[in-house]
């Protein structure tokens, strides 16, 4: 709320230099403003008395905008990457995806790992289990299981992110 849009019967304000002015009524803290040839702009609604400060606006507002782009910078997005498996998987095949899966995970992804099954492979889905626990083993160094291995439909999936 800025200007006119306060509606408070008193606030407490705090001049254009950073410097408490005190408990004053809304009027006397928008004359102020007006004086100094700036916005009263409304800080702190939820605090008893609502926090008012002299400031302008439109700077006030880019000064926000700025930091938020800053703020949104420094943060980083963990992407999922999947690595697919049958269950009868040749050993050098099997440590291929392992290489594969660690790359991802030293980019700081998560790896989802999982087993397809099709056909008659579905009737052997218990014994597959070890492939994802190889799986698992190989990357011991790098990874922890995250969740470990679950069936879900034709296919049993596992997680694997990077160790702290």
């Amino acid at each position: 709320m800025i200007n006119e849009q306060i509606r408070d019967r008193e606030v407490r304000l705090i001049g254009p230099d950073g410097a408490q002015l005190g408990i004053v009524s809304a009027r006397e803290a928008m004359a102020k403003a007006q004086e100094a040839g700036l916005d009263l702009v409304k800080i702190a609604p939820q605090a008893k008395p609502p926090v008012c400060k002299i400031i302008d606006y439109g700077k006030y507002r880019y000064e926000l905008s700025r930091k938020e782009k800053e703020a949104k910078k420094k943060q980083k997005t963990i992407d999922i990457k999947e690595v697919r498996l049958s269950p009868n998987i040749d050993t050098n095949d099997l440590k291929t995806k392992v290489n594969a899966a660690r790359k991802f995970l030293s980019k700081g992804d998560r790896v989802k790992v999982t087993l397809r099954f099709r056909g008659r492979e579905m009737a052997h889905m218990a014994s597959s289990r070890h492939v994802l626990d190889d799986f698992a083993e190989l990357l011991a160094d790098v990874a922890t299981v995250e969740k470990a291995p679950k069936i879900e439909g034709r296919s049993m999936t596992m997680f694997l992110s990077e160790k702290r």
